[in-house]
């Protein structure tokens, strides 16, 4: 602040005198002065927070929804499909007259039983995986999902079946746990995904 002081006797020059802020007012500024920058650093970190869950999980359900699409495409276009229980080494088809979910799908691109792709899930990974037949090597479709029964045959109602009847509905469920690109935990309990895939039996 400024102030202007002139000599009241009016017989000299008018003389200028300089005032400061006083101490308490440069306290006030400088309180509220880091109150806005603490303010403003802290929705820049919510901002970025923000940002960068939105970026894993639209990355993350990007990736599992190609994985999603490949899935339903062979299983659209086989000519028989098995649910089971299986891994890299073996599959074992759930029989009848008992509930058709399992870890497994086994999918069959004509009737020869020796030709076929195997979906199955993988505990000790935490992911789905798939493998051709004649294949040693099994190829990660989808990570970080924590449900082990991914598979499961349907009617039109939801209601799970026990045999391979026609017009049933292939489900399959994905949970992931943890979301991928960068690696981040979303709140308690997390988010989950539901991807399903519909098989009317030929």
């Amino acid at each position: 602040m400024r102030f202007f002081v002139f000599n009241s006797s009016g017989s000299g020059p008018a003389t200028r005198v300089r005032a400061g802020f006083t101490l308490p007012e440069i306290m006030v500024a400088m309180a509220l002065f880091s109150l806005v920058v603490i303010g403003a650093v802290y929705t820049h970190l919510f901002g970025m927070r923000l940002y960068r869950i939105t970026e894993s999980k639209l990355s993350s359900t990007d990736n599992a929804r190609s994985a999603v699409n490949r899935v339903s495409d062979e299983i659209r276009a086989a000519k028989m499909v098995e649910i089971g229980n299986g891994n890299s080494a073996s599959f074992s088809v759930i029989a009848d007259n008992l509930p058709q979910i399992g870890n497994a799908l086994q999918v069959y691109a004509s009737t020869n039983t020796n030709s076929f792709v195997r979906y199955f899930m993988d505990p000790k990974e935490s992911a789905l995986k798939s493998m051709p037949s004649g294949s040693s090597a099994a190829t990660v479709v989808a990570s970080f999902v924590t449900n082990a029964l991914v598979f499961r045959a349907e009617d039109f109602l939801g209601n799970v079946l026990t045999n391979n009847q026609d017009n049933r509905v292939i489900k399959m469920t994905l949970e992931f746990y943890q979301l991928q690109y960068p690696i981040v935990r979303i709140g308690p309990g997390y988010l989950y995904d539901y991807y399903i895939t519909r098989r009317a039996i030929e």
